[in-house]
């Protein structure tokens, strides 16, 4: 099993060394900012370097929103990502399912996705990431999946699975693997993380393996059904991120 890190982007392949990663992920442009990724120098490098490549695509987007300033921005900006993560030979591109308008039924979401998806080519794998959040998030629910998929599966897309999101949602940890691939085949990316706050806060807040409220058996439970890349996204600095894949490695 890959195990690797979210990194800065100055030099993923020296950040993959320093945690002991065999992959990395990175944003190729400012995650909160609405702007296209800037060319790199190093992409030859990044491309024939036998670390795996993921990027994340920035916070702002939200490919469900009901607002066209936001949502038709989001497109745009899903398409300048994928294209620009094809240069470096990335694996895929993690989006995060986004939320609907609050009157709104979540279905139109799943649409939304669709003509999201159909208005440029899809180069590189979209992994879709379930959320945190409740209310009207897309992908707050992972039995959304099955009617997402139904709208978007015959596109370039997989399932990137947040453990943290998972737990803080509520949902069914020992059920979430296989709730999900009865539904879209398989999972393409686990983002390994435990958790700050308790099952069911709808917190997004990462912490260090063995540090938080996930209990380890359920931590390691849904990594090993997954049986797939995982890339940690806990806080602290190089040392701090080889602690943690070392923490999943020797529980494997």
């Amino acid at each position: 099993m890959i195990i690797g890190s979210h990194v800065s982007p100055g030099d993923p392949i020296a950040e993959a060394e320093a945690r002991g990663a065999e992959a990395v992920q990175i944003f190729m442009s400012s995650p909160q900012q609405w702007k296209a990724p800037l060319p790199r120098d190093d992409t030859e490098v990044l491309k024939a370097s036998p670390i795996d490549l993921y990027v994340h695509s920035p916070y702002l987007m939200n490919l469900a929103s009901p607002n066209n300033r936001v949502r038709i921005p989001s497109r745009k900006t899903l398409a300048q990502t994928v294209a620009a993560a094809e240069t470096i030979g990335a694996k895929g591109v993690i989006v995060h399912g986004g939320s609907v308008g609050q009157d709104e039924d979540v279905s139109v979401g799943f649409e939304r996705w669709r003509k999201a998806l159909d208005s440029f080519e899809v180069t590189v794998p979209v992994l879709v990431e379930n959320t945190a959040g409740k209310g009207n998030s897309v992908m707050q629910d992972l039995t959304n999946y099955g009617p997402l998929w139904e709208a978007i599966g015959g596109y370039n897309v997989g399932v990137c699975l947040d453990t943290c999101h998972t737990w803080a949602s509520g949902a069914d940890m020992e059920g979430a693997v296989e709730l999900i691939t009865a539904a879209t085949d398989r999972i393409a990316l686990v983002h390994g993380n435990d958790s700050r706050d308790e099952a069911g806060s709808n917190r997004d807040r990462h912490t260090n393996f063995g540090s938080g409220q996930i209990p380890e058996d359920l931590l390691i439970g849904i990594i090993r059904a997954a049986n797939t890349t995982v890339i940690v996204e806990t806080p602290g600095e190089a040392a701090d991120q080889a602690s943690d894949i070392e923490w999943i490695r020797a529980r494997l």
